[in-house]
């Protein structure tokens, strides 16, 4: 497997990025799954303006992409990216937060934007 690698500064903002709890899981729950920012808003329990901060800055060093399915915008890892490589070893260190999504399944709020 080839093993590409990243400069010291570049290794430091993914890691600053993914030190917030709160981005470090959305990465990897959209390691697995698409969601929009009202999916992110319920398991947080936090503002949408805030989560869309949070993408935002996943976003921007294009960690994440986005992508309109009528009205609404879903976000997914970009796996195209040059950290996803780095991303991946990290996010396969993590337990896996699936249940996350299985709760807003149970509570009838997963995807309540569609």
């Amino acid at each position: 497997m080839l093993q590409t690698t990243i400069e010291m500064d570049k290794a430091a903002m993914i890691l600053k990025l993914l030190g917030d709890k709160t981005r470090l899981t959305m990465v990897k729950i959209l390691d697995n799954h698409d969601c929009c920012v009202c999916e992110f808003v319920e398991i947080f329990k936090t503002s949408q303006p805030s989560i869309s901060q949070h993408l935002r800055k996943l976003r921007d060093v294009g960690l994440v992409r986005e992508e309109r399915r009528g009205q609404w915008i879903f976000y997914s890892i970009n796996k195209t990216s040059d950290y996803y490589a780095f991303m991946q070893q990290i996010l396969q260190q993590l337990p896996d937060q699936d249940h996350k999504l299985k709760e807003l399944e149970e509570n009838g709020t997963r995807i309540t934007c569609c």
